[in-house]
């Protein structure tokens, strides 16, 4: 029996609380209370519900702002000629043009006729 609160559950007053108790007081009818250990299972889930709350609402606002510009650039389409494409097709990148030599290569020296 190491621990303070081992002694307790098997009865046993440790010297410190036995110094505090007064005297001509009957052990056998002294309670010591101990305070209930912590418990962290509560505030463990109000975090995780605020996040997942959180990030619920994240995806709701970006769903909104996505509808908002979708009928939005519909609307502008249908009343003044704008045009708005999203191309979700990957293309391969091609070479630059200017790396590809359209013209031969000359010499340094020209000759004259």
């Amino acid at each position: 029996m190491q621990l303070p609160d081992q002694q307790l559950r098997a009865g046993h007053i440790p010297a410190d609380l036995y110094r505090q108790i007064p005297d001509g007081t009957d052990l056998r009818k002294v309670v010591i209370v101990q305070e209930a250990p912590r418990n962290y299972t509560g505030p463990i889930v109000l975090t995780l519900l605020i996040i997942a709350g959180s990030i619920a609402v994240l995806l709701v606002i970006a769903f909104v702002v996505q509808i908002v510009a979708a009928s939005a650039v519909a609307v502008l389409s249908a009343t003044g000629g704008l045009s708005y494409t999203i191309n979700r097709a990957s293309k391969k990148r091609e070479l630059p043009r200017s790396r590809m030599r359209s013209r031969p290569v000359r010499s340094k020296h020209r000759r004259f006729k």
